[in-house]
Parts: C-alpha cells; structure tokens; sequence
C-alpha cells in the first residue's frame, strides 16, 4: 500500500512541554484563513458540505485521497482496545466504517460532524444493530461531558476549525485521564503536488479572484506551531509520523469531477461566477495525465498523524 517506507517521531513524555520539532520538520508559519468567510461572501465558507456534495466527496474522492490513511489511523487508535471513541469531522463515515471493524464489538463509537448531510451518507455504511452514534458537532464546542472518551480521532479535519486552539482544549477537556487524540493533516503542496495543480489551474481561470478552498486543506502542516498548541491544551507525549503514498487514480475524470464538486470548491466557483465548474472540471481531466502520468496516472499523496495524551 504505501509506496515509501513510514518516517515515525517519537519524542518522550513530559509534564511541562512537548520538546521542539524544529530539528524534524521547519519552514515558515502557517498561513491563516477566515473558514467561515473568505471575502465577503458566505458562499466562500469552506466547511459546508451540503446539497450534492456528500456523495461525490464518498465515492469519488474518498478511495483516492482518504481509504488508505483511514485505514492507518484506525488501526493506531484500536491498538489499545478504547471502549468509549469519538471521531471528530467523521464526514462521509470513511474512518467510522474502520474503527467499527477495528475496535471491540462492545466499545461505543460516537462520530461526529459540523454537517448532517455527511453524517447521513456515513449512517448508511452501518448496520442498526452495530453500536455507532451519529451526532452532529462543532469540534470547538463538542456537546459531551468532561472525561467522555478513552480515545478521539480526527482525519483531515483539524485544518478546517476556525479556532484550532479551542478545538484542542475541547478534544482534552472530554477525554479521560491517560486517554489519547490521533488527528492526521496533509502535508504542504510541496508533497502534496495535487493542491498545486487546482490551485494553478483556479488561478488561470479566476485572475483577479480565485478561489481559496484547496488553500485550506494543505495550510497547517508546520510542526511547531501545532505542537505549541498541543502543549497549551495540555496534552503530553507526542508522536508524529509521516505517511507517503503513491496513488493510482482509477478513473481519472470520476476523479476531476469529484475534486471540484465533492467539495465547497464548486460553491466558491459559482459564486463568482462567469466560468462553469463543468469549464474546471474539464481543465483537470486534461492537467491531470499531463502531470501525473497515464496509464496509470498516479499523485503522490503524504499526510501527518499525530498521537497525544492527555494527563
């Protein structure tokens, strides 16, 4: 599955701070976006995955960008056999449906997101009798007691809450003593060569204002300012790893298509007006042989799990 070997981190415990990652990974600061409101439209939200969304975000870009990491994440937090999880930004259940498979049949699993209509496509993943709750939640004012879980999870959704540090001091204040939050985030354009291109390709099409979303997905991946975060909330005993992939694309225009309608990309497109997402989608199906090959046409992918404890 994974085409380079797993880089893993592991730094020792500690009370007081998380010792520095400078030494692991440096560059300049993360860039900032308002998630809520770019620009003067709410159109521009980059949280809203509603109306037809859900289902391309399922089937088109879940078995690119999300299986294998999924797959990952769930197998790290089952290891200790927590009984009481939550997930947090579950979206379409691609992680849920793991952790559910993974985890013991009499642990509790609790998925949560900011949008119902994701949660309806991952409630249809389960059986009745299979015990899962599907709840929506804003990950920076979660609606549980104190010391609720033994274990949190978050795939690729920590980029997207617009108050990263409330969202920690959230996951620490329901976790029980000793229990432990696994989040992932993707790594920079840099390693992540597909944001790039969408983001060159939106930048042709829209001059003057281009679109922002694939701007947010692939902002926070600086080690240090996470780690300060982490450290203020109070968690302890980091370890990191970073995950490289090499993925084949199946269907290359169900993929293009996915990337621009499975997202609130298409949402910022239509707002502005005067170029058809059809118009983008096409310019991808184009770009993507060009620069990932054919035959097959395979994107390089790398994302950044990190696993903390709370005291």
């Amino acid at each position: 599955m994974w085409s380079a070997s797993v880089l893993a981190q592991v730094l020792p415990a500690t009370r007081r701070q998380i010792p520095s990652l400078q030494d692991v990974k440096t560059g300049t600061p993360c860039q900032k976006f308002d998630l809520h409101q770019q620009g003067d439209d709410m159109s521009d939200r980059a949280t809203d995955f509603t109306g037809s969304i859900p289902a391309f975000y399922d089937h088109g870009l879940g078995p690119v960008f999300f299986a294998d990491f999924a797959d990952d994440i769930a197998r790290r937090a089952a290891a200790s056999a927590p009984m009481r999880v939550l997930e947090i930004a579950a979206g379409t259940g691609i992680v849920t449906r793991r952790l559910r498979d993974l985890l013991p049949s009499e642990a509790h699993l609790t998925a949560t997101d900011l949008n119902p209509p994701m949660l309806e496509v991952a409630r249809a993943k389960f059986n009745r009798d299979e015990m899962v709750e599907f709840q929506p939640a804003d990950a920076t004012a979660l609606p549980f007691p104190d010391a609720s879980f033994d274990t949190i999870v978050c795939q690729f959704g920590v980029m997207f809450f617009p108050d990263k540090d409330k969202g920690y001091r959230e996951a620490y204040r329901v976790l029980a003593g000793g229990g432990r939050y696994l989040f992932s985030v993707w790594d920079s354009h840099r390693h992540n060569p597909i944001g790039r291109l969408i983001t060159e390709i939106l930048a042709g099409l829209f001059p003057h204002d281009p679109p922002q979303f694939y701007q947010v997905p692939f902002s926070y991946h600086q080690l240090d300012p996470i780690k300060d975060s982490l450290a203020a909330a109070g968690f302890t005993d980091l370890r990191i790893a970073v995950l490289s992939l090499s993925k084949i694309v199946p269907d290359v225009a169900t993929f293009a298509r996915a990337l621009v309608l499975g997202n609130p990309l298409v949402d910022q497109i239509r707002a502005r007006g005067g170029v058809d997402p059809e118009r983008v989608i096409e310019e991808l199906v184009e770009a993507l042989p060009r620069e990932f090959g054919t035959n097959p046409t395979r994107i390089p992918l790398q994302a950044i799990v990190w696993e903390v404890t709370r005291r």
